[in-house]
């Protein structure tokens, strides 16, 4: 469904250190980086897509994280998404609603909810029944 999914920052070092270090416990991998744009780019193993982007904004405008948009990652396990969590917090990020079962959204949804150091909102879910 998805090609890729931007989402622009203010800091991109600082930005780029939080997404090497969330990424790397979700085990995806960077596809490209040039802090000279700047933008970086990864994607899941043995896929070219969808790819998750960061960058600063085009127009050249400053950032702003909307109210109301997130960016949902996929994990594998549920100790993936206390480790994604426990990662995002030590590398900058701050809780909006810690790693647990959300049955409102289904029996097996077991999610974390933070903000990178940008403001933009984050999820890690993972779906199985563990």
């Amino acid at each position: 469904m998805f090609s890729h999914v931007f989402v622009s920052v203010t800091d991109f070092d600082r930005a780029l250190r939080f997404y090497d270090r969330l990424f790397a416990a979700l085990g995806v991998k960077q596809r490209f980086c040039d802090p000279n744009v700047p933008w970086a780019g990864w994607h899941s193993t043995g896929a070219a897509r969808p790819f998750f982007v960061i960058c600063k904004p085009f127009n050249g405008e400053p950032h702003d994280a909307g109210n109301g948009q997130m960016t949902a990652f996929l994990a594998t396990s549920r100790d993936q998404v206390h480790q994604a969590y426990s990662v995002a917090l030590a590398a900058g990020g701050t809780c909006e609603g810690e790693p647990g079962l959300r049955p409102q959204y289904h029996a097996d949804y077991f999610g974390a909810y933070f903000r990178d150091p940008e403001g933009n909102k984050l999820c890690v879910a993972c779906h199985r029944h563990e």
